[in-house]
């Protein structure tokens, strides 16, 4: 039996405030403890433009120079997060908004050993387990925004799916836990021109043959991968798909399962 899950949201959902309430209206029924971690969206890039500020990406990913960090510690750890939290409370929640840097929650350091400088992009280091387990054993419903640090002051920007991985996987020590990666399809598809096409199951020996195939790739590829890494480090259960849907609809997503 689950004792704990962790959702994550994405920019997908943030930026549509339709799919947002809707998300949050399934969230709010959830039972039992729950942590939601949430990306960035589009904002980020909107308030740059208007301020000014440029804003590089490289294979679909930041360049987070000192500028784009301010921005999107800003509208991340700011903004999208206490949005999510106030709806949360309006809906009888009782939320608490944080980052990486809050209690010392997320240890992160500046990724190298890649072609290109991405900047201020942190790698988690480590998560304070103790500081989450107490804040969860409160009865609060944490939601945690992708901004982490160095424990020397420095804040990096880092990715959604890695901070809802890393989270899940240090309560996994102590909780049966169910990580689920929510975006706006139903699913992994076979064929990522059909939302029909949706796998009920995907296994690791599966995931590699879509890859080859060029069938998972762009930003379903580190989401797979991050969800094989989870099931090898304890989690219990990991599920990709539309949250709404499959609150509604227990057959949707796709569960993921190693061979």
């Amino acid at each position: 039996m689950i004792d704990l899950t962790v959702v994550k949201i994405g920019g997908n959902v943030i930026d549509d405030t339709e799919k947002l309430n809707d998300f949050l209206d399934a969230f709010s029924n959830l039972n039992g403890k729950i942590v939601l971690v949430h990306g960035g969206g589009k904002l980020a890039s909107d308030l740059a433009g208007k301020l000014g500020v440029q804003t590089k990406m490289v294979d679909g990913r930041r360049i987070t120079d000192a500028e784009n960090l301010k921005l999107v510690t800003m509208v991340y750890a700011g903004l999208i997060n206490k949005n999510i939290v106030a709806a949360l409370q309006a809906r009888g929640v009782n939320a608490m908004g944080m980052c990486g840097a809050d209690l010392d929650l997320i240890r992160a350091e500046k990724r190298s050993n890649t072609k290109v400088d991405f900047g201020f992009v942190g790698d988690v280091t480590a998560v304070n387990t103790l500081a989450l387990c107490k804040q969860i054993e409160c009865n609060s419903v944490l939601v945690i925004a992708p901004i982490t640090h160095d424990g020397k002051g420095q804040l990096f920007n880092t990715n959604a799916d890695t901070v809802a991985t890393e989270v899940a996987v240090a309560l996994s020590r102590f909780y049966k836990v169910k990580l689920i990666y929510s975006f706006e399809k139903l699913g992994v598809l076979m064929n990522a021109e059909d939302d029909s096409s949706v796998m009920p199951v995907l296994s690791d020996v599966k995931c590699s043959e879509m890859v080859k195939l060029g069938k998972i790739n762009t930003g379903m590829l580190p989401k797979t991968q991050n969800a094989f890494y989870a099931l090898s480090k304890g989690v219990e259960e990991v599920v990709i798909g539309n949250f709404v849907s499959m609150e509604t609809n227990h057959s949707s997503g796709t569960q993921i399962i190693n061979s």
